[in-house]
């Protein structure tokens, strides 16, 4: 504790140099292990860097899961249930995932240390047996979207006329996206920056173009308005008839919704781990998620219902581009060359998901090395504290995009896919058990002061906890009616329970010794503490010495 509090003093009075001004700036993160730098002895950890700037973190947590889901896939949940039904879906679910948000971020600004994941903590807080599974869980779920994204991306680049094989574009998708993964993460963070900000302006885009058609603005001069919902039922009756149907059919469409969200929140959590000042930047991400989800995903599903209809035939036939309910409502309104832009947009947009899964993905594999539930050769950093190893294990999940050259391979993907739908509700719940086991740990050791506290919790918490394990039992709600049932729609469905069982229980048997959960007493709340708030102090000081940014600056981190 002395040597931590002479860091403290040290760094204080060493500020005016400009050695220590670029160590205050990010460089290197706080952490337990001691090593040289320049004059001092410092306590650092020279792994991964804190290169995300604010405006980036919190483009990336907005932006960086904005795939095909949006663009593309609401055009299967559209003609199955309606667009009453596919709008309230959306906006219902923007405020569970705030909470959801609110969640992993009073968990995750207390200590965003060194390999910082809601997995890591899971270990810390609840029991390692939690973490292993959860670590692992991660690993392979969002590796597995990466080849989602990019044979997504592919598909999208097929929309327009060429003679070049699909493995062909895989491969380039793959190559730029682990190359943007290797190199240092404030390049990677810049790049998800303006992938983001474009996808965002395309959104815009999207928002205005729907207004201007609905008012009559198009070349047919016809204002459309709400047309497409009297012309055919706002709520469709989804496997049974009468009010049930039209129930049916709102629980199919917040199912659905709900997989467009999944490891957002947890996002944030790891980028904090390579994040300037995480303590004060994570809650600003926090605070603007919300307004966001509303504008971007509850607005976007309205605009979809009112631009294109529910009973247009691309929605449901062929799996390219054209399935995009934008490119049909834009075709319905006779404006030439402009799907092709919508398209171009899309393909943007999976790339950019891709590239950010692969980020997340490796980083779980190198929080678990870092905390000892994988092997230490993937905690290994190269001079930019990228950690190269986890980046280039993890992007071998991007082969399996290879699988859709054949028709066969496609039946073994949706599999994969599977238990990616699967874990991401998996992933909720056990986060909302963290946040319990440490508000119980704050409580019982007299911990008042967090860095960032929401008004709402722990209330919903307890209201996810209950929510998400219904609706995880609900997945695959489908096949239990008469006529419905079939094996591969259950496993399809159901899958990714046993399979984050066998890991839990595995680790269990394993490690039988080990509690079932810490005892609120005796959880760790206090390693990294001291680094935290020392790093808190020199961000302080350095912005209190910092000169006034122009205007243009300002205006800059507003926007972004």
């Amino acid at each position: 504790m002395a040597e931590k509090n002479n860091l403290k003093s040290d760094m204080s009075n060493e500020k005016s140099s400009s050695g220590d001004l670029a160590m205050l700036q990010g460089v290197h993160s706080y952490s337990l292990g001691e090593v040289e730098m320049g004059q001092q002895n410092a306590t650092y950890q020279t792994m991964t860097q804190r290169g995300i700037k604010s405006r980036q973190a919190q483009m990336i947590a907005i932006g960086g899961i904005i795939g095909t889901g949006l663009f593309v896939g609401t055009g299967q949940a559209l003609a199955l249930t309606g667009p009453l039904n596919l709008f309230l879906a959306y906006a219902i679910i923007c405020f569970f995932v705030y909470g959801m948000m609110t969640t992993v971020i009073t968990v995750g600004t207390y200590v965003p240390l060194e390999g910082s994941s809601m997995a890591a903590y899971a270990s810390r807080y609840v029991s390692k047996s939690l973490g292993f599974a959860m670590g692992w869980l991660y690993w392979y779920a969002l590796g597995i979207v990466v080849a989602y994204e990019i044979t997504a991306a592919s598909i999208v680049i097929n929309y327009w006329p060429n003679n070049v094989h699909i493995a062909v574009w895989l491969t380039i998708l793959l190559v730029v996206i682990v190359g943007l993964n290797l190199m240092p993460v404030k390049i990677y963070a810049e790049s998800e920056f303006w992938f983001a900000s474009l996808k965002i302006l395309l959104i815009l885009g999207l928002f205005l173009l729907t207004f201007i058609v609905a008012v009559g603005g198009g070349p047919s001069g016809k204002p459309i308005g709400f047309l497409y919902w009297y012309t055919n039922s706002p709520m469709h009756e989804y496997l049974v008839s009468g009010a049930g149907g039209r129930f049916a059919g709102f629980l199919y469409a917040f199912i659905f919704s709900l997989f467009s969200f999944v490891f957002g929140p947890e996002l944030i959590v790891l980028t904090s781990g390579e994040m300037k000042n995480p303590r004060r930047n994570l809650p600003r991400t926090a605070r603007t998620f919300v307004w966001r989800l509303v504008i971007f995903y509850s607005l976007g599903a309205l605009a979809i219902g009112i631009i294109c209809p529910s009973d247009a035939s691309g929605l449901t036939s062929g799996s390219d581009a054209a399935a995009s309910p934008w490119a049909i409502g834009i075709k319905n309104a006779g404006i030439r060359g402009l799907d092709s832009v919508v398209n171009g947009g899309i393909l943007l947009s999976a790339w950019s998901a891709g590239n950010s899964f692969l980020y997340m993905s490796s980083r779980s594999l190198y929080s678990m090395a870092i905390e000892g539930s994988a092997p230490k050769f993937f905690a290994r950093t190269n001079r930019w504290g990228v950690p190269v190893n986890a980046v280039l294990a993890t992007s071998c999940y991007g082969l399996l995009s290879y699988l859709n050259v054949s028709s066969s391979g496609g039946t073994v993907f949706n599999w994969f896919v599977s238990l990616t739908n699967n874990a991401g509700l998996i992933s909720w719940i056990c986060c909302c058990i963290i946040f319990l086991r440490f508000d119980l740990a704050c409580k019982v050791q007299g911990i008042t002061k967090l860095p960032y506290k929401s008004i709402f919790q722990p209330y919903t918490t307890w209201v996810n906890l209950v929510f998400f394990t219904i609706i995880l039992l609900l997945n695959g709600f489908s096949v239990f009616f008469p006529g419905r049932w079939s094996v591969d729609s259950f496993l399809t469905a159901y899958i990714g329970i046993p399979a984050f069982l066998v890991l839990y229980f595995g680790h269990r048997i394993v490690n039988r010794k080990d509690p079932w959960a810490y005892r609120p007493e005796d959880v760790d709340m206090k390693t990294g503490v001291d680094e935290m708030e020392a790093m808190e102090d020199d961000y302080a000081a350095l912005r209190a010495n910092r000169k006034p940014r122009p205007c243009w600056v300002k205006l800059r981190g507003v926007l972004g």
